[in-house]
Order: C-alpha cells, then structure tokens, then sequence
C-alpha cells in the first residue's frame, strides 16, 4: 500500500514541480518586459523621431504606474481566486504588448505599456504565494528561488535578447515575441494550475501598523534611494556606451548580456553567504554599487575596465536587493504579502524616480555625467543604512 502510494504521488510531485517552473518562466517573462527598453530607447528614439531622454519616459512611468498600484490592487483583487486572477493578468499582459506592436505615435506606445504596468502590479503581488502553495512539501525555498532566478534571468537573456531581436527585426517584433511566449506560459498554466481559492485574511488596518515601524520605512527608504542611484546610471546605459564610449552595436548587447550574468553570480554569493554575513554583504556591496557608476566614465572607452565595471555593478546590487528582501521580511512574518507588495512598489519607485532623474540629467547636464550623479544617490543610500544600523540593532 506504501509503495501504491509512493507511485500515486509521483507524477503528482512531478505536476507540482511543473507548476513551479511555469511561475518561473511567468517572472522572466513579466520582468523581460520591463527592462528591455533599456537595450531600444536609441531605436524607439529614432521610430518616433524623439531623443533617447524622452523615451525614457516610458520608463519611468511603466515604474511609477507599478509603484503606486501594487498595493491598491492587492486589496481590489485580494477575493478573487488566484489562478482565474492569473489567466485575467496574462490577458492583459498579451493584449497590451499587441497595441505595442501596433503603436502608431509614441503616445500610443506609452498607453500600451500603462496596461502591462497594470499586468505587472497585479502579478507580483500574488505569484510568490501562489508559487509557494503549488511547490511540492519541503519545497517553497526552492519556489521562490526559482522566482528570483526567471527575474534574473530577465536581465541575464532577456533584455539582451529583445535587442537582438529589436536589432535585426525592429524593436515591435521584440514586443511581438514577448506576446508570443507569455501566450505560451498562459496556457501551460491554465493546464497545469489547479484552482487556488484566495487565503489572503488581512485588510487595510494592518497597513498603518507597518506604516508607524521605523525600521520598514528607514530601509524602504534605503531601497528607493539605490535603486533610484542604480537607473539614473543604467536607464541610460545604452545610448551612454554608443554615444560617449563610442562602442559597436555588438559590444553593447554583449555588456549587457554581461551585466545579466554578473546579477546570476550574485544570487549564488548571496546563497552562500547570506545569512551569516547579510549586513555586512548589504554595506560593502552597496559601497562597490556606489565606486561602479562613479567609475563609468572613466572606464566606458576601455573596453577590459567597462566589463570589469559592469560586473562589480551587477553582482553588488543583485546582493543588496536579495540581502534587503530579507532584511524587510524580518520586520513583521505576519505580513509578509504587504510587506513584499509594497517592497516591490518601493523598488519601482526607484525605477522611475531615476529613469527620470537620469533624463533631466541629459537634457540639463550631459549624457556624461548620469553615472556621477548615480553614485551621489548610492553615497546618500549608504549614509543612510549605517544611520539605520546604528540606530537599530535589531535589522543587522
């Protein structure tokens, strides 16, 4: 009867880990989405006859839209049941990249990622917990590492392989074939997930709780300044290696495809030594964040120094993100679906707050001197977490 039982359950196992993998492949694809512009603003730019800084609009309000929602439409979707909200998400998701396609004016272009950013809100705020309910038993590390890892790889193979495609198809087939692949996963959800009656149990009144713990808000803040630091520099960093370090189509894709790896190599790092050793990775790797993009300039005409550059950068901020995710759901475990709802708002936030910042830069200033001002962001970021830190022993 035991071993009857063993074989029943085999595919079962087997069904869950299928499940957890599709989720992973739904995070790649969702935060593909994202970040891709990054690798067509000088082509959008050149599409719609406008400059790079304003493209980057698109940017930053994809961020901002994602930032302010993600909470609201937590609790406006927090009844209705998980896998049916999913396919809903992915519709628009599919539905929004077409008018990408088919924009005919920037404007247009700018409507349709509003609804992705829509798409975006939504989903971030349900998939870690739905990853975790469909994982086998023992297996939720795994869910949300695999979770961690499809964003990753987003930037790892998707934003470098969307400006492939963008370079040899034009940048509306890259958003045709993000249409294509999230089809793709839909329906491989749609047969493999099982109903998923909504748990969640909280409301509104736990928000000023959470609201009133300094130490959610001092790191919240910290989050939104490095992450505001990191996309004045890196929102731009396209036209910045073709224009100022006066590199090849190639070379740039290649960076890119760089910096994605480095963020792969990051998330080992921290596997290893992450809970023993979070703050003092959080501290030192905010300071090599900060010493990167002060270096840009300097480095972009040197090939060997750029790639060395890019892969501090990208190894350093994939461990502060990993090491502030833990540190944020340390605060209150009772609350962890808020708190990671409002976490990934922050981080978009910082998202468009730079790709703004980096704008104005440029039309101000000079397209020379975004990473300048992304290390001043990174300096106030790290002041700001040793104050946090000798202020509050309990978050080291």
């Amino acid at each position: 009867m035991t071993l009857s039982a063993a074989v029943t359950n085999e595919p079962s196992r087997h069904r869950q880990y299928l499940r957890v993998f599709a989720l992973g492949f739904s995070a790649f694809i969702f935060n593909t989405t994202e970040f891709v512009p990054v690798g067509l603003l000088s082509d959008i730019a050149r599409d719609f006859d406008t400059t790079p800084a304003t493209t980057g609009w698109m940017l930053t309000i994809y961020a901002w839209i994602v930032a302010s929602m993600s909470l609201p439409m937590m609790m406006l979707t927090s009844h209705i049941e998980r896998k049916k909200l999913l396919l809903m998400v992915f519709t628009l998701f599919i539905v929004s990249h077409g008018f990408s396609v088919i924009a005919w004016n920037f404007e247009m272009l700018v409507a349709s990622r509003i609804g992705i950013a829509f798409a975006h809100a939504v989903f971030w705020s349900i998939t870690a917990s739905i990853a975790i309910r469909v994982a086998p038993p023992g297996k939720k590390t795994l869910a949300l590492s695999v979770l961690a890892t499809g964003t990753s790889l987003a930037m790892v193979l998707g934003v470098p392989l969307g400006r492939i495609i963008g370079q040899w198809l034009g940048w509306r087939t890259t958003f045709g074939v993000i249409a294509v692949v999230a089809l793709l996963i839909m329906m491989a959800l749609f047969r493999l997930l099982p109903p998923l009656p909504s748990l969640f149990t909280g409301s509104m009144k736990k928000l000023p709780e959470l609201l009133r713990k300094p130490t959610l808000m001092g790191l919240y803040l910290f989050i939104f300044l490095i992450f505001t630091a990191h996309y004045s520099a890196y929102s731009y960093i396209e036209p910045f290696m073709k224009g100022i370090g006066e590199v090849s189509e190639h070379f740039t894709t290649f960076l890119l495809l760089l910096f994605g790896i480095a963020g792969i190599l990051g998330s080992v790092i921290f596997g290893y030594w992450g809970e023993k050793a979070n703050t003092r990775l959080l501290v030192g790797n905010t300071v090599v964040v900060m010493v990167c993009m002060a270096l840009l300039l300097l480095a972009v005409s040197h090939p060997w120094t750029i790639s060395t550059v890019l892969v501090f950068w990208g190894t350093a901020l994939m461990i502060v993100c990993l090491a502030m995710q833990v540190k944020v759901l340390n605060i209150d475990t009772h609350a962890s679906d808020m708190i990671m709802s409002m976490f990934s708002g922050i981080i978009n936030l910082g998202i468009g707050a730079g790709a703004l910042i980096g704008s104005k830069v440029i039309q101000w200033r000079s397209l020379e001197e975004i990473g300048y001002v992304g290390s001043g962001f990174a300096c106030l970021s790290l002041v700001l977490i040793m104050v946090l830190l000798m202020r509050f022993p309990t978050i080291r």
